[in-house]
């Protein structure tokens, strides 16, 4: 059955609330770069390992859902409270516990690796984690599979987000939300903007410009610049030139900062003009400062990655969870929670939903992104345990010496 459209009012404000929020989903990632190295290297360990066996699903007794998230990831109204969410457990009779405890990937798993390897149940049903870190955790067997039967909005899913080589016909995982890594830059400043990744290493920018911590962006975005499709197959020659590249430019002082999303804050003080950045981001702190910087897709090619839902192996409620994340994969649904988190929704449809709505919501290319936009970007490859541990040990090793 197609669910009614919120009354307009409702949607209006959550748009209002959503462009003069001062939080995205990403924010407490600023002091994530060098201090996350160790766990990022000790969670390529467990391959070869036995796969632990998934627990028994009491959802038929026990009506409740742990949801563990980011911050600002979901509709949030002047109360705190979670409009979707509400209307999900007066619909299903489900108690959701919405927990937001995911501060960033590798310090949410090195929170729970332990017991996810004997297990256990980690105090989550439902986690939403980045595509790679979905890749190691399905590579590790720490999730279950999932009862389509169950989640029959999966027909819903876009086209292109259906088969992901991590989890083929999305056995294990379903995205939530998604974004580009692209390039930004202070409209003042520059007025007359950027085109390329190549563009940031303007002498006149030198000590200017910002990157992210995240290696699958930055390096990225290098390597897409250097005409590599960072979604096919390479390898390390690849890798180690767009690494070198971005060494040069750290040691001659280029780059001025390396950060998670407090490259927002050095944009805002102008301490740099450029970056490399997240789309959401940019359209929030606009809304917060002024229409000030601009965001695009660079020329050689951005990134684009999701955030997706998982059972971890140790949960009870799957079938409570499977419920949940059928719910949210309802265009009408899927509409209301991108009109207030500014990310990419996986579901087909909700554009048309948000254009009923708000047609300038809904030609958003950065939450709506048309085949043309989605063209420009490239997932990063999955890497497997022994890539993922030397790749994330080179890059790592330019941010302690930054």
């Amino acid at each position: 059955m197609t669910r009614p459209l919120p009354q307009d009012p409702i949607i209006r404000d959550l748009i209002r609330r959503a462009r003069a929020s001062q939080m995205t989903r990403r924010t407490i990632l600023a002091g994530a770069g060098a201090g996350a190295t160790a766990l990022a290297l000790a969670a390529c360990s467990s391959d070869g390992q036995e796969a632990p066996s998934p627990a028994t699903d009491s959802s038929d007794s026990d009506k409740t859902l742990n949801w563990a998230n980011w911050a600002a990831y979901i509709d949030e109204d002047d109360n705190g409270d979670y409009p979707t969410l509400m209307r999900f457990q007066e619909e299903t009779g489900i108690t959701v516990n919405y927990d937001v405890s995911v501060d960033d990937n590798n310090t949410y798993y090195g929170k729970v690796k332990d017991q996810l390897a004997l297990g256990q149940d980690i105090g989550a049903d439902l986690v939403c984690l980045t595509d790679w870190m979905i890749s190691r955790l399905i590579r590790f067997g720490y999730v279950q599979d999932l009862d389509h039967a169950n989640i029959p909005n999966l027909k819903n899913l876009v086209a292109d987000l259906q088969n992901p080589d991590f989890d083929p016909g999305r056995e294990k995982s379903v995205p939530w939300q998604g974004g580009f890594a692209g390039i930004c830059w202070n409209k003042e400043k520059i007025p007359g903007g950027l085109e390329s990744v190549a563009d940031l290493w303007d002498p006149t920018l030198k000590g200017r410009v910002g990157v992210l911590s995240e290696m699958r962006d930055t390096i990225g975005l290098l390597m897409l610049e250097n005409g590599v499709d960072i979604s096919s197959d390479w390898g390390s020659d690849e890798f180690n030139n767009a690494l070198d590249q971005f060494k040069e430019q750290v040691e001659n002082g280029q780059i001025r900062n390396i950060k998670g999303n407090a490259y927002l804050e050095d944009l805002k003080s102008e301490d740099t003009l450029a970056a490399i950045c997240w789309s959401g981001d940019i359209t929030v702190i606009n809304a917060e400062a002024g229409d000030k910087w601009e965001f695009i897709i660079p020329s050689g090619g951005g990134t684009i990655w999701n955030d997706n839902f998982v059972v971890p192996i140790g949960s009870t409620r799957k079938t409570n969870a499977e419920s949940l994340i059928n719910y949210y994969d309802q265009p009408e649904v899927a509409a209301e929670v991108a009109a207030w988190v500014n990310f990419i929704t996986p579901v087909a449809g909700a554009k048309e939903a948000a254009m009923a709505i708000d047609p300038e919501l809904a030609e958003n290319q950065l939450i709506f992104p048309n085949d043309e936009t989605l063209a420009k970007a490239k997932i990063f490859k999955t890497l497997d345990g022994t890539e993922e541990s030397e790749y994330n040990s080179a890059f790592q090793a330019v941010l302690l010496g930054s």
